[in-house]
């Protein structure tokens, strides 16, 4: 059995751990509330944009699509994984560098597969294996449309150019705090709804229907990865106040189980010195 310094200075430790993991709870707590707001208000908008710029390129003839509606041979894919830039937050990052390597290495591994890493944790693990061609971590100092729409604008440019057949998302998407489920989105190029029943042609375009679609597209592709991040953004703190949650729980028990230990281990001491003192004061009468 450890000595009673040793008991101590655990005890002090543990402590010290679970007033660190309680404030960092409390801090995810108050973050999480703005960032739930933030993506809620935000996905009607978003997904109804989506669906009607869906119905209205099903309805144009494939000569007047739209040239990020473009159907290529898939030979080179690009992957934006989206993480954080800490941890400490369960195994929210975990998850999408695992969903990434499927793609990776399961889904498209006759395919040449780069990595846009957003969030430091993303760049950190598919840097050892010269995937990424860039990172975007620092869009999450200032999380706004406009930080995220330049990024929007390079893939919709790399995809137009050739660069890219294929561009896929890879994100956490929020529940609640303390559920993320791992989405793999295809952000290029755009697929139109197949069957009738989901077109709806009961709409007077003005101007052209292909002016509107290419309008519109550019800002539905923006709105798409923003919303993509702010997902992942609430997501994050969602995770992160579940992990400090448990992890302040454990430090609890563990901090009682010491604090046991100590004492059982004191009781000893103690006992031990009465039965010398005992023994002594013997030794001395005979």
């Amino acid at each position: 059995m450890a000595n009673l310094k040793e008991i101590r200075n655990r005890i002090s430790s543990v402590s010290s751990t679970m007033q660190i993991t309680s404030a960092m709870k409390m801090v995810s707590a108050a973050k999480l509330k703005k960032a739930q707001d933030a993506i809620t208000a935000m996905r009607p908008y978003s997904n109804k944009l989506t669906e009607l710029l869906q119905s209205l390129s099903a309805t144009l003839d494939a000569d007047s699509g739209s040239k990020y509606s473009a159907q290529r041979e898939v030979k080179n894919v690009l992957v934006v994984a989206i993480t954080s830039n800490r941890g400490l937050c369960g195994a929210f990052n975990s998850n999408i560098i695992k969903q990434t390597n499927v793609l990776i290495n399961d889904v498209y591994s006759d395919k040449n597969v780069l990595v846009l890493a957003i969030g430091k944790k993303a760049n950190d693990a598919f840097s050892k294996q010269d995937k990424v061609i860039a990172n975007k971590s620092e869009v999450f100092d200032t999380l706004t449309f406009d930080n995220v729409a330049e990024i929007a604008e390079m893939l919709m440019d790399k995809f137009v150019k050739g660069e890219f057949d294929k561009i896929e998302l890879v994100y956490n998407s929020f529940k609640n705090a303390a559920t993320q489920i791992v989405m793999t989105e295809q952000f290029l190029p755009i697929v139109p709804i197949e069957g009738e029943a989901n077109v709806n042609l009961d709409y007077i375009f003005e101007p052209s229907k292909e002016e509107i679609v290419d309008t519109l597209i550019p800002k539905s592709l923006k709105t798409q990865l923003f919303k993509g991040i702010r997902d992942s953004f609430a997501s994050e703190h969602g995770a992160r106040m579940t992990a400090m949650h448990k992890a302040t729980d454990n430090a609890t028990e563990l901090r009682d189980q010491l604090k046991l230990t100590y004492n059982k281990a004191r009781q000893a001491a103690i006992t031990n010195e009465i039965l010398e003192i005992v023994g002594g004061a013997e030794a001395l009468n005979n």
